[in-house]
């Protein structure tokens, strides 16, 4: 099993280029980072872990710039891979966005992933002009648009949200297939989406019980006539599950990095780094 390290960046705490390079000397494969472009004051939209308007981290108000910050890592690592936990597609201009994640992984030499939601916040979707109850079609529509930018050498995409005619965009990122794994509660909605449009899941804290999970997950995919099994990883990984996860296939468990300064964090991931065996 592989371990992935993720930081809730902000202005504030560790930096992620330190973070990262960190990560990457102590054997960690995968950096992720997260996203949400503001959070409105007033909100209707309850966050998944507290049920109601109370956000569970103030860094939600804080968060840098996801491709932004990748970029930075890229310029000072060398291999680790760098991915999203997880952006919002949706709330970005779809060839911006594309030309950032390209370019991301054209500088990095072929190192991201992207990890998407569908976004909880539904106000803050509703903002960037995102219906809430079509976000999942959104989504859909702006990945093949974004595969489609990444791929084709005269690109074209038309969809109910994303259209254009055939256009040039470059760079192409590195990468034949730039995967993507949506970060989702687990569910027969949740699993049919990334069977037909994924390469993967990232789990939830609130998903309990993944070993079940999983195998649902893998059923969802044969039915959709995929070849191979979806790749899954764990968040809020803890040592005593490690062993159930493997079983099940988890490829990857993702660890949560500390709110704290940059002596905190390298003596914590220290401690981590010896607990999983890694260097």
């Amino acid at each position: 099993m592989r371990h992935g390290l993720s930081l809730f960046t902000s202005d504030r705490g560790i930096s992620p280029q330190r973070a990262a390079q960190a990560a990457e000397e102590r054997g960690f494969h995968t950096f992720y980072v997260p996203e949400h472009t503001h959070i409105p004051v007033r909100r209707t939209a309850a966050h998944p872990a507290t049920g109601g308007a109370d956000l569970p981290d103030d860094r939600y108000l804080r968060t840098l710039d996801p491709w932004a910050t990748l970029g930075a890592v890229a310029s000072v690592t060398e291999r680790i891979e760098l991915s999203t936990c997880v952006a919002l597609p949706v709330e970005h201009d779809v060839f911006t966005l594309a030309k950032a994640i390209a370019t991301v992984d054209h500088l990095s030499g072929g190192r991201v992933l992207l990890g998407a939601g569908f976004g909880w916040n539904t106000d803050e979707l509703a903002d960037h002009g995102v219906p809430p109850e079509r976000r999942r079609t959104v989504l859909k529509e702006y990945l093949g648009a974004m595969r489609a930018l990444w791929t084709e050498e005269e690109a074209e995409y038309h969809g109910e949200f994303v259209n254009f005619d055939a256009c040039w965009a470059w760079p192409k990122p590195v990468q034949e297939r730039v995967r993507v794994i949506i970060g989702a509660q687990a569910g027969p909605r949740t699993f049919a989406w990334i069977s037909n449009h994924a390469d993967g899941w990232l789990t939830t804290p609130l998903d309990q019980d993944l070993p079940a999970r999983v195998a649902e997950l893998r059923e969802a995919w044969a039915a959709a006539g995929r070849e191979g099994s979806p790749e899954v990883r764990g968040l809020s990984a803890r040592l005593e599950l490690l062993d159930s996860w493997e079983e099940a296939g988890i490829a990857q468990a993702v660890w949560p990095v500390p709110d704290a300064d940059e002596k905190t964090v390298l003596e914590h991931l220290d401690r981590l780094a010896g607990d999983l065996g890694l260097g």
